[in-house]
């Protein structure tokens, strides 16, 4: 892991706090936890799955998030091929309104830049600052402001294509209050396709261009994050548990359960009760 950790008094309007780069072991993770200024990470290789609130991300090579300040979050490598990744903390008066024009905030947290490698050499760059001796702080910000630039620019870029995205954007969040509402039901893409009245393949493509996840992938981790609220009622059975989160067989619901948690829902609630 290389590390380098802001030393100076920080500036009004943006400054650094830290930045490196780190190559994952399998299953490294950190969180859950905050920070009290941003922190963007950017994906290098590999791949992994960043949780903020109940929303899970699976994030590989040429994306990134954004974590916002006093935002409870968590991050883990992936097990069989983790992710090396960069990444920058900073602050000021400055930092959300550059966010904001890159379109990165807490509600939408996730960065892609993979057109060429202008990105990754940057974070390359800034992180040979440690081994300048003069003016090494000032280079680095620098580096910020380029690296924050890059990603405004991409979101300009984007702006010729804002009508149809607001579409977009509003036929995804009509699948997401599909799923709150019947997630305890049977349900299926086809059904929700034809609620909405879309095509299954083409409202597929942009649910997973706009949140990163299948639709049947989100619909097992917001099951699956509904199940672990009602783990933490003891007189709860498991049995009743998956019944009330969609599961007929709370078999098939374990089993699920630990794909996407790592351990059982028993263990889990064992867990959570030594807490």
């Amino acid at each position: 892991m290389i590390q380098y950790i802001s030393k100076s008094l920080p500036t009004k309007d943006l400054y650094l706090n830290q930045f490196g780069f780190e190559q994952c072991s399998p299953g490294h993770y950190f969180g859950p936890a905050i920070r009290d200024y941003y922190l963007i990470h950017y994906i290098t290789k590999g791949k992994g799955s960043f949780r903020v609130g109940e929303h899970l991300y699976e994030l590989k090579r040429g994306q990134g998030f954004l974590i916002c300040p006093d935002a409870v979050t968590f991050y883990q490598a992936d097990k069989k091929d983790p992710w090396h990744y960069y990444w920058v903390g900073f602050n000021g008066e400055k930092a959300a309104q550059f966010l904001k024009e890159a379109n990165l905030s807490q509600e939408n947290p996730i960065l892609s830049y993979t057109k060429d490698g202008f990105f990754e050499e940057q974070f390359e760059k800034m992180c040979k600052v440690k081994n300048v001796e003069k003016n090494g702080e000032l280079m680095g910000l620098g580096y910020l402001y380029i690296l924050l630039s890059a990603l405004i620019e991409c979101n300009t870029k984007l702006d010729s294509l804002k009508t149809s995205g607001n579409k977009k954007k509003e036929y995804v969040k009509q699948v997401l209050d599909f799923i709150c509402t019947n997630y305890a039901s049977k349900i299926t893409v086809t059904e929700i396709a034809s609620v909405i009245g879309l095509n299954r393949s083409y409202l597929s493509s942009i649910f997973k261009e706009t949140t990163q996840l299948s639709i049947q992938e989100y619909i097992v981790h917001y099951r699956i994050s509904k199940a672990k609220e009602l783990l933490d009622k003891k007189e709860l059975l498991i049995g009743d548990i998956s019944r009330s989160v969609g599961y007929t067989d709370p078999l098939l619901f374990s089993k699920i359960f630990k794909k996407v948690n790592g351990v059982s829902p028993l263990n889990y609630r064992k867990k959570q009760q030594k807490t």
